[in-house]
């Protein structure tokens, strides 16, 4: 129903089923002009491109993203090329000559994960990881960790890159201590799972991007900063002294809006991709709960087809998806290992089909481009796949 917007894509892999795009999507045709017109925008404005940059395509990029989150501040949206970035620039705003406490989950992405456990080496950085499964009892176990001690900054990921498994972050942000930092990552939940931030705007913190179902590609990742915070962050660059800056500090100053979590020179030719985009959708008349809607049903059909087949690795019983809970855009399956999980993933690409795996997690994505024939066919490979 939606291929015609990812023809180049397609074209270029006709063989291909491509079953990762929670890792790495097909970006719509739209794209490509997108990526031509930053090139023409740089030819075209030369040294003023960062004055055209800011006060036009920043502009549009946030209160698109703002639309879909639900949002009436898109201007305390701030972008960065990496989730990294955010990461610890929000870890800079904390005090590291005192104690710091970090309450996270033991499914957090490496971009996190890897930073706090090298923080955690350090004796004043203290980090305590709330198990994700089984999820039936994560809500509960999780509010008793986050109500029993303090913290410094909570975070946790709206939908587990590990699993598909998602959680209720609006439950969990509104009984947070206020004075902890309470940041969600989004980045595998946006333009995936409806996402509605109107009761928390002006307490959660939210960073996502747009390589995974936004589908504007790698380099445009953004992060929305609560309107009355004022932080200092040590790890800042010099987009920080685009906008007006408040008399925080002897010496270095801080806008009061997003800007205060912004770094340096970045590609903003990503900006212009997600901006095409997110355009292009809403001129198809495709708003997030009916991409959701399209995806569950090719979900509940691929889980319907797999049933059939009684394959001995991908079943009910392997599936990661406990009953009544909330789900993103891909399906996980726990394998016995994780040896016999590569060589499956090996299996299925030698027949064509694209996916991929964590451990021992093998990762079925599902998106815009996939129809029911696509559904069927890349059952038709599983049934006959053995390793």
């Amino acid at each position: 129903m939606y291929k015609h917007l990812y023809s180049r894509f397609l074209k270029a892999h006709p063989q291909e089923l491509h079953f990762a795009c929670h890792s790495h999507h097909y970006w719509p045709d739209v794209t490509r002009e997108a990526h031509l017109e930053y090139w023409d925008d740089a030819c075209k404005y030369v040294d003023n491109k960062w004055t055209h940059i800011f006060s036009k395509k920043v502009p549009q990029a946030q209160k698109l993203i703002a639309e879909v989150l639900h949002l009436s501040h898109p201007q305390q949206l701030v972008f960065a090329p990496n989730t990294h970035e955010f990461v610890f620039r929000l870890l800079s705003s904390l005090d590291w000559t005192q104690k710091v406490r970090i309450l996270t989950t033991d499914s957090e992405f490496y971009s996190f994960d890897r930073q706090i456990n090298r923080l955690s080496e350090f004796k004043n950085f203290e980090v305590v990881k709330v198990p994700t499964l089984p999820i039936s009892t994560f809500h509960e176990r999780f509010e008793k960790e986050m109500t029993s001690h303090s913290w410094n900054l909570i975070f946790l990921s709206q939908v587990f890159f590990n699993s598909g498994l998602a959680c209720d972050v609006e439950r969990l942000a509104q009984n947070a201590p206020v004075e902890s930092l309470f940041v969600i990552d989004g980045y595998h939940a946006f333009m995936a799972v409806p996402t509605n931030l109107s009761s928390l705007e002006d307490r959660v913190f939210y960073l996502a991007g747009s390589y995974k179902y936004a589908q504007g590609g790698e380099g445009a990742c953004f992060l929305y900063v609560p309107p009355k915070t004022r932080h200092r962050p040590f790890h800042t660059g010099w987009f920080a002294e685009l906008s007006h800056l408040s008399a925080v500090g002897s010496e270095v100053g801080y806008p009061v809006d997003a800007l205060q979590y912004a770094g340096s020179t970045m590609d903003f030719s990503s900006v212009y991709r997600l901006i095409a985009a997110l355009e292009k959708f809403k001129t198809e008349g495709l708003d997030i709960i009916q991409i959701h809607n399209f995806v569950e049903r090719n979900q509940t059909l691929f889980l319907e087809e797999i049933e059939k087949i009684n394959h001995p690795l991908l079943n009910q019983q392997t599936l990661m998806r406990g009953e009544g809970t909330r789900h993103g855009h891909f399906l996980t399956f726990a394998l016995p290992s994780g040896e016999s999980t590569q060589k499956m993933v090996a299996a299925l690409a030698q027949n064509h089909v694209l996916t991929d795996s964590r451990g021992n997690r093998l990762r079925f994505g599902f998106g815009l481009y996939h129809d029911e024939e696509d559904i069927r066919r890349v059952v038709s490979v599983i049934s006959q796949v053995s390793i």
